[in-house]
């Protein structure tokens, strides 16, 4: 091989290795810029991030106390007393014979609860039960004998569970003050000219007396005297004015007027217990209140008072 062709394969050589050698030198930096720095101080990326946030919401939301704050108990809530309650305005059907009692305990009840607003209709029990199925607006019902609040609660008028045994009373037999027939029993009034007598058909005091009468016979002949009265205020009116010379009524009522005294007690067994239940009507509006309103009168204050009249409490 002559010496220019050796010379020249030579530098082919050389060529190539040190083309080679560049190769080499490039990848390694191209391959050393792609590692991850571990020193980086650059933040996540947006999901990293949003993955990061997503993972603190599901901990707990209460925002952290320092050590001062959570030495500090937290303040007691507190409730203002009954009568900063919310205002409400009762409507109550009442027996006519509860009205004395229910107006003293009305001044006392709206002292204490002057947010309270109690609005009473005094009637029959029977006229108010009528009222009652004709749509009138009421929240309590308390009727002088059980009948009318039994037909109400058949018929599904009462608030389920609000009825109570609220007061027992008593029948009697009146005469205006110097009794000028002398009547001295149920039997006597057959010597009156004008009997008073509660509508049988909506007074529960007359229905006791149609028993009464009916018992030792003379209803027949009671009728053909009797005027008949629209609750037992209207009887006592009457007897204590003159207007009719005997009437029933209950011994609470007797005890009402100076102008009438009681001339016989209605013998024990000769009509049905005369008891004064009382119950939340289920279309009131105000059921809470007259919930309440209904336990204020079975607590011992309200019963002093009712006692006072002559009521009794019913035994459980």
């Amino acid at each position: 091989m002559n010496r220019s062709k050796t010379v020249s394969l030579h530098k082919q050589f050389y060529l190539r290795t040190m083309l080679l050698l560049v190769v080499i030198i490039v990848s390694e930096a191209l391959l050393s810029g792609c590692q991850p720095n571990s020193q980086s101080t650059s933040g996540p990326g947006p999901r990293l991030e949003a993955a990061a946030q997503t993972t603190e919401g599901t901990q707990t939301s209460a925002p952290t106390q320092s050590p001062e704050a959570t030495q500090t108990p937290a303040p007691t809530q507190t409730f203002g007393p009954l009568q900063e309650a919310e205002p409400a305005e009762l409507l109550i059907g009442a027996a006519a014979s509860l009205q004395a009692s229910l107006e003293q305990l009305q001044e006392n009840y709206e002292k204490q609860y002057p947010n309270t607003k109690l609005i009473f209709t005094f009637a029959g029990s029977g006229t108010l039960e009528q009222q009652i199925r004709a749509g009138a607006l009421m929240d309590i019902f308390i009727s002088a004998a059980e009948k009318q609040m039994n037909a109400l609660e058949a018929d599904s008028f009462l608030l389920e569970g609000s009825r109570v045994k609220l007061l027992e009373n008593q029948i009697a037999l009146i005469v205006p003050k110097d009794n000028p027939l002398r009547i001295t029993g149920f039997e006597d009034v057959v010597k009156a000219k004008v009997i008073a007598v509660g509508d049988p058909a909506s007074v529960p005091a007359g229905q006791y007396a149609q028993e009464i009468y009916t018992g030792i016979g003379i209803w027949e002949e009671v009728l053909k005297k009797a005027t008949l009265a629209k609750d037992v205020t209207e009887v006592l009116t009457w007897v204590s004015s003159g207007n009719a010379d005997v009437g029933v009524v209950y011994t609470t009522d007797a005890a009402l007027s100076d102008d009438v005294i009681v001339a016989a007690l209605a013998p024990d067994g000769s009509h049905k217990q005369v008891i004064y239940p009382a119950a939340v009507l289920k279309e009131s509006i105000q059921q809470e209140a007259a919930g309440e309103f209904i336990r204020f009168l079975q607590s011992q204050e309200a019963r002093d008072i009712f006692e006072s009249y002559g009521f009794k409490i019913p035994e459980e």
